[in-house]
Formats: structure tokens, sequence, C-alpha cells
């Protein structure tokens, strides 16, 4: 007998939905109308052992209260901020991510937000579909990457994949993080704001958490300054975001690149109204080839839980 997996969204692999059909009972969450869910939940809900979701929507301990027989769950993403590991360690439920294999998709998407922002390439896409390149309206000139300081901060796997292509740019790499980390060239600055001080682009790549929770505040932003760029491809609540929409709108902070926001899908209004920041949609590992690789590695946790063999990505 199969055991009963809650799926709480489809991965976009076809082979990875195929292979969880192939192994599982599934139960699909996603694909039930909003106003029936609740209901539906409480009648799956006595017979799930394992639940397949993402890092955005994760695992609230209400949720798992009413899960009696669940035994893991996997997690679609790195970020485990939306999972209460206290109540999934008080009833000994295992939790898995998918580390490792969304890294350079993800490193790549936060250099082209840098590379947009620099050069404004929103801007110079709307000129030229404007006709004001025709006409031959005036355009100001953008700023080049070599030289300049990029900042991480988180460096992990993402935020040293970030470094390395900054490097390649020309860039010169400073990170901070709590531990510093023995073996990496790049200095570690002695506090963010100190890192925000020294950096003319500032690359937000650690963990969302209750310690990082609106660490990037008004005063980090004020010391990167009306020259500086704040790129965020980690998550929102490491942004205070009203903080972020005043230092825009008053010029205190020149520029944003953000992939992530506090309330996705909502994006404020007062953000997307400005003209100085870039905005795409929590994109990061959205190519083919890694959301495959992060399903497919939510298959083999699972399955390695059934079968009674070790995890190959626990969240400890």
């Amino acid at each position: 007998m199969k055991p009963v997996v809650l799926v709480m969204a489809a991965s976009p692999s076809a082979d990875v939905m195929a292979q969880l059909e192939q192994h599982f009972d599934c139960r699909h969450w996603w694909q039930q109308p909003r106003e029936q869910q609740a209901a539906w939940l409480a009648g799956v809900a006595p017979e799930v052992r394992g639940v397949l979701t993402t890092g955005i929507i994760g695992m609230k301990a209400g949720l798992l209260a009413q899960l009696p027989k669940v035994e893991i769950v996997a997690v679609n993403g790195i970020g485990t901020d939306a999972v209460d590991l206290d109540a999934t360690r008080a009833r000994g439920v295992q939790v898995t991510n998918t580390p490792g294999v969304l890294t350079d998709d993800v490193a790549d998407l936060a250099l082209t937000l840098l590379l947009s922002a620099a050069r404004r390439l929103p801007a110079l896409d709307a000129y030229v579909r404007a006709g004001s390149w025709e006409a031959g309206k005036p355009i100001a000139s953008t700023r080049a990457l070599r030289g300049k300081v990029c900042g991480i901060y988180g460096y992990g796997r993402i935020g040293q994949a970030i470094g390395a292509r900054a490097e390649a740019f020309g860039m010169q790499v400073h990170y901070f993080q709590p531990r510093a980390i023995d073996g990496v060239p790049a200095p570690r600055a002695e506090s963010l704001l100190a890192l925000a001080r020294a950096s003319d682009y500032l690359v937000v790549a650690a963990p969302g958490s209750p310690a990082t929770h609106h660490t990037v505040n008004a005063e980090v932003l004020e010391a990167l300054g009306p020259q500086g760029t704040l790129v965020n491809i980690a998550r929102g609540s490491l942004v205070d975001e009203e903080a972020l929409i005043a230092a825009l709108g008053a010029g205190t902070l020149g520029f944003a690149a953000l992939d992530v926001f506090a309330d996705e899908p909502r994006v404020p209004a007062a953000l997307r109204a400005l003209d100085n920041v870039v905005l795409t949609p929590h994109v990061g590992s959205l190519t083919v080839e890694t959301r495959h690789a992060m399903g497919q590695l939510v298959v083999d946790n699972l399955r390695a839980h059934f079968d009674g063999k070790a995890l190959l990505t626990p969240v400890r």
C-alpha cells in the first residue's frame, strides 16, 4: 500500500509529478477550489504520512496539528522559515529541503538583477519602445561595475556563488555574516552596517529567520547611500519594506533590484510606482533544469524516508 502524501503545490516538472503518482498515494491540495480546501483537508488528513510543500507555503503548527500520522515534511526549496520547526521537532517529524541544486540559477539571477540596476536596463528598454531613441531625446549615462564593491550579506553556497560571478565582472567582494568562513579570500565586515558603508551594491543572500527579520533597516539603507543599490534574492522578511520605499522615494538609496517581497505575491503599490527599482516575481530558481532537480530531490527524500533509508538533505 502506497504512503499517502499531501501535495501542497505542483512541480513544473511533469516527470516529477509522474514519479510522485508512481510511488505515493497523492492527495493534491493545490487542485482544490480555495473555498473547499479546509473541508477537503479534513477528509484526507487522518491518512497523510508525508507532506510535499514549498518554501513559501511551509508548514504551520496549525496544519501540522491536523495531520496526526505525518512523518515527514519535504520542502521544495531551500528556505524553511515558513516551517514551524519547533512543532515538527516536538512531534518527531522529519523535515527536508533542496539545497545545492538551485545555487547557480539563484546566483545568476542575482547578477542579472545587479546588472539590470547598474545599467538601468528596464529604463533603456522603455526608452527604445517609446520612440525616445528615434526622437533623439537625451539619455543619462550609467556606471561600470569594475572596481566597485559588491557586499554580500550571507556568504553560504549562494552568497559565494554570487561573489564568484561579481569578481568575474571586476568587482571587489566583501561579505558579512555572524560567523567568519575559513578559507575564503573575501574580507568579512565587522557588521552588516559596516558592510553597507563599504559597498556600492549590497546583495542579500542570508536565510530568513526571526534573527534576520528587518536586519536591512533604515540605518543600513542610509549607509548604502544615494549611489548605492540593494539587491535581494533571499527573503522579503530581511528588508524593512517601508524603510526601503521611503529611502528609494527620498533618494537616500539610489536603486533596488528585488526578487522577493514581504507579503508575496502582494507587492506594495508604492514600490511598484517607483522608477528606481527592478521587480521580478520570486523566480530565482525558475529554470526548467533547476525546478526538475528540486522536485527530484523532494521525491528522492520522500522515497528514502518511506524505504527506511537515510534522508539525502535533512534539515537539522
